[in-house]
């Protein structure tokens, strides 16, 4: 057998496809007699009959039938290889919608869409911030291409990858750390103050934890920024507790929980969710967290 060549196999799977020779033409841009000419030459290479004419109707033979499915695997290799050359050459381009909590918008993802900015200049990404159920509904809907919050993120249509674990710790004014362990019993003594956001993880993360040391959180005061937390924390209004990634820039004493305490952060796709050259960018990024 002659190795046929891809536009036979393409000129192949479009007449099978639509069967009929002058329907293929037209896709093709071909003549009818040149189809013709190249269904001939294929079958004459390969020494079998590929295409039976049925009345009017062109209808792949089993040889012509086995043909065809290796024809669409390889029409997908070569789309795949495309595509990966198009992002080794940069030329990427396109919106990505990236929904987030405030936290991870300030402290996690610079750095990755940095990344992706230098790499690929052409994409747009769009970054909302929301609390996580906020954030997921906008995903679900459609509004968001990407999502990356406080776990869990339920839903059957949802696809889930974990991305870090990160520690939740006390925070306290730099001259207050105390000696002795943070647990539940202790926090429930002191003016806390607590992140409050309706619908959101990092705050049931923290009640659970309470919940799981036999008390109940009563902060003094309930702030939905991380940012107006630390300010009032830093002033010596009162203590909280606040992912670790958001507590090494501000001057504020830290110590672990006891128990510890940790949260995880996770990249959420909609199952169903196509990815352009842009958005599989953006996920790979992203993904690199969870190796880092």
């Amino acid at each position: 057998m002659q190795r046929p060549s891809l536009a036979q196999l393409q000129t192949l799977a479009e007449v099978a496809g639509s069967g009929s020779f002058l329907a293929a033409a037209g896709r093709l841009g071909l003549t009818q007699p040149a189809v013709s000419l190249r269904i001939r030459e294929l079958e004459q290479a390969l020494g079998v009959r590929l295409i039976e004419r049925v009345g009017r109707k062109a209808t792949p033979t089993t040889a012509g039938r086995i043909l065809v499915g290796y024809v669409k695997q390889i029409d997908a290799t070569l789309d795949e290889a495309l595509r990966s050359l198009a992002e080794q050459s940069g030329s990427v381009s396109g919106q990505v919608r990236l929904g987030t909590g405030a936290t991870a918008c300030i402290y996690l993802l610079p750095p990755v869409l940095r990344a992706v900015k230098s790499r690929y200049p052409l994409i747009d990404i769009a970054v909302h911030t929301g609390n996580s159920g906020e954030t997921l509904k906008a995903l679900q809907a459609n509004e968001l291409d990407v999502a990356v919050v406080t776990l869990p993120a339920p839903g059957r249509g949802f696809s889930v990858k974990v991305l870090i674990e990160e520690e939740m710790v006390a925070a306290f004014a730099a001259d207050a750390l105390p000696a002795e362990k943070v647990t539940p019993d202790f926090l429930a003594r002191q003016s806390m103050i607590l992140l409050y956001e309706p619908a959101g993880n990092s705050r049931r993360v923290i009640d659970e934890w309470f919940r799981a040391g036999g008390e109940l959180a009563r902060p003094g005061m309930e702030l939905g920024n991380i940012e107006a937390i630390k300010k009032m924390v830093g002033a010596g209004l009162g203590l909280s507790i606040i992912p670790r990634m958001a507590a090494d820039d501000d001057g504020l004493a830290v110590k672990s929980l006891t128990p510890r305490l940790h949260r995880r952060i996770g990249m959420v796709l909609r199952r169903d969710k196509v990815p352009d050259a842009a958005l599989r960018a953006v996920i790979k990024a992203l993904a690199g967290l969870a190796a880092s």
